[in-house]
C-alpha cells in the first residue's frame, strides 16, 4: 500500500484498543473531546505525503516501482540519502513547529536502522533478525504509526540505579508458550499512545547484566487493540476552545499515558530481543538506531527554536519593542540556540559515513551535542517569551469577546502601535499556549527528559567522548623543552 492517507489512519484508529482518561474508558479516540483533534492534525500530517508538490520531497520509491514510501524508511546508502531524509524531517517537524515530539518519522527512524542491522538481533536468536526485517517491512508498507515505551515505573530508585527493576510493577515475561511470551507489568511513557497503531516495547538501556534480569530484557511490538493491553492517559490539555483561542493546544495534543499490559500475548514473530541483558543494552547504539532518532529529534529541535525566534519577533515588532537594544539581545539569545541547532544538523549530515552494517549515518557527535544541550536551551527559550510577553500573556480576552457586547472595548483597549485588537489577542494567546499554558508547561518537560536525566546523558556523552588526543596535547605542552 505505501503511504496512506489521513482518512485510512483515522479508520485504523476505530478498533477495540482500551483507553482510560479522565476516569471513563474512551469509547473512539477519533471522536473523544480530549483526542478528537489530535488524532485530525496526524491525519493531516499524513495527508501531506500524497500533496503533489511535496512528495518528491517526503516519500521515495524502490528502484523499478512507483509504490511511494514515508521517506523515513529510506535506508541512507551516501551522503545525499542522509540529506534527503533530513529534509524530510525537518519539513515534517516544520509542520507543526516542533510541537509534535513523536511524530511517525521518529520510530519509522529507528526500525529504518534496526532492520539495516539485522543481524545484531540473529545474536540473541537467527529467526529475530527476520523478525525485524519483517516487522519494517510491514511498517514501511502499511505506513503505520508507532508509539513505543522505554522505562519501567519506578518504586524504588535505588533498584533502578542499580539496573534493577521493580518486581511488583516492572514489565517482564512470565511465561513462554508455543505461541509466544506472556508478558506482565507496566511501561512508562507512551507518548501518542492512543492515537498510534502499534507500540513497540523496546529494550532498556541500563539493565544490570544478571541471570535475574533477564525476563525483564525483552523488544516486541503489537497492536494497540491486543487482549489485555490498555493506555492510561494523564490529563488532556485541549480542553475544547477554538483554535484562535489555543492554537497549539488545540492541534497538537498529543498524549502520555502509562501502558499496562495484563498477561498479554507477544507472538514470536513479533519478538526482537528476549533473555539478553547485555544485548538489550547495546542494542540502540551498536545498530545506529539512537542516531538516527537524534538526527529525527535535532530537526525538530531546529524547527521548534526557529519558531520562538519568529514568535518573539512578531511579539516586540508590533509594539515596535524591538527597536531597544536590551531587547534585541534577548532575541539575539533564541537566535544563537535557532543556528546553534542549524549547524550541528548541517555537520552531522556532511559528515555522515557509513557503520558497520554498510549503511550511512550522520556524524554522531554533533547531534549527541545538541541532544545534550536542547534540553537546557528550550526551558531559556520559554523564558524570553515569558520575559518579552510579561503582562501581555495574561491580557487575553478569547475570541468571543471579539463579537459580543464588550467587543468595541476590546477592539479599543487591546490594539498596538502594528496591530489591531484582534491580532493582538491572537498573538499573544499563541505566546501565551507556548509559554504558560498547561500544553506549554509539558512541552518544556518534554524537553527537559526527552532523552532521559541531563547528568544521566551528559555522563554517557561524557564516556564516549574522545577525550585522549586532548589530554595529549596538554601533556605535549607541559614536555616541550624550555
Amino acid at each position: 500500500m505505501g503511504i496512506c492517507t489521513g482518512t485510512e489512519f483515522l479508520s485504523r484508529l476505530r478498533d477495540d484498543r482500551e483507553v482510560w482518561i479522565e476516569g471513563q474508558r474512551v469509547k473512539d479516540v477519533t471522536a473523544h473531546p480530549s483526542l478528537r483533534r489530535g488524532a485530525a492534525s496526524m491525519a493531516r500530517l499524513l495527508d501531506r505525503q500524497h500533496d503533489v508538490e511535496l512528495s518528491q520531497a517526503l516519500t521515495y520509491t524502490d528502484p523499478g516501482s512507483d509504490e511511494r514510501f514515508a521517506m523515513a524508511f529510506l535506508q541512507p546508502h551516501s551522503i545525499a540519502d542522509v540529506r534527503r531524509r533530513g529534509a524530510a524531517l525537518y519539513d515534517w517537524a516544520k509542520w507543526s513547529n516542533g510541537m509534535l515530539g513523536r511524530t511517525p518519522d521518529y520510530l519509522n527512524s529507528s526500525f529504518m536502522a534496526f532492520a539495516g542491522a539485522a543481524d545484531y538481533f540473529a545474536q540473541c536468536r537467527p529467526e529475530f533478525a527476520e523478525n525485524v526485517r519483517n516487522y519494517y517491512e510491514k511498517m514501511r508498507r502499511e505506513d503505520l504509526v508507532l508509539t513505543h515505551t522505554l522505562v519501567n515505573p519506578q518504586v524504588n530508585r535505588h533498584l533502578t540505579g542499580q539496573g534493577l527493576a521493580s518486581p511488583e510493577v516492572a514489565l517482564r515475561v512470565i511465561n513462554e508458550t508455543d505461541a509466544g511470551l506472556i508478558v506482565n507489568g507496566a511501561r512508562m511513557l507512551a507518548t501518542l499512545g492512543p492515537l498510534s497503531d502499534e507500540i513497540a516495547v523496546f529494550p532498556s538501556t541500563v539493565l544490570k547484566a544478571a541471570p535475574e534480569m533477564k525476563p525483564y530484557a525483552l523488544a516486541f511490538a503489537v497492536a494497540n487493540d491486543t487482549k489485555g493491553m490498555k493506555y492510561i492517559c494523564r490529563d488532556s490539555y485541549d480542553h475544547g476552545k477554538s483554535l484562535f483561542d489555543a492554537p497549539l493546544s488545540g492541534r497538537f495534543e498529543e498524549m502520555d499515558c502509562v501502558v499496562i499490559f495484563d498477561h498479554v500475548l507477544v507472538p514470536w514473530e513479533r519478538v526482537f530481543l528476549y533473555d539478553a541483558p547485555e544485548l538489550c543494552n547495546r542494542a540502540y547504539a551498536e545498530t545506529s538506531a539512537v542516531v538516527h532518532m537524534m538526527h529525527q529529534v535535532v530537526c525538530k529541535n531546529l524547527a521548534k527554536a526557529e519558531f520562538i525566534v519568529g514568535l518573539l519577533c512578531a511579539m516586540t515588532q508590533a509594539s515596535e519593542r524591538d527597536k531597544d537594544m536590551t531587547v534585541q539581545g534577548q532575541i539575539a539569545e533564541a537566535m544563537w540556540i535557532a543556528e546553534s541547532m542549524r549547524a550541528f544538523l548541517f555537520s552531522a549530515e556532511q559528515q555522515a559515513e557509513k557503520d558497520q552494517w554498510g549503511l550511512y549515518v550522520p556524524l554522531r557527535r554533533p547531534l549527541d551535542t545538541a541532544r545534550n544541550l536542547f534540553p537546557k536551551m528550550y526551558p531559556r527559550l520559554v523564558e524570553l517569551v515569558q520575559l518579552l510577553g510579561s503582562s501581555s500573556l495574561m491580557a487575553t480576552p478569547c475570541e468571543a469577546d471579539l463579537s459580543n457586547e464588550i467587543a468595541p472595548d476590546v477592539e479599543q483597549f487591546f490594539q498596538l502601535v502594528h496591530l489591531e485588537s484582534r491580532d493582538r489577542v491572537a498573538l499573544f494567546r499563541l505566546a501565551h499556549d507556548v509559554a504558560i499554558s498547561g500544553f506549554g508547561g509539558r512541552q518544556a518537560l518534554y524537553e527537559r527528559f526527552f532523552f532521559g536525566p541531563q547528568n544521566v546523558m551528559a555522563s554517557v556523552y561524557y564516556g564516549l567522548y574522545d577525550k585522549a588526543h586532548y589530554v595529549e596535547r596538554v601533556q605535549e605542552l607541559l614536555a616541550r623543552p624550555v
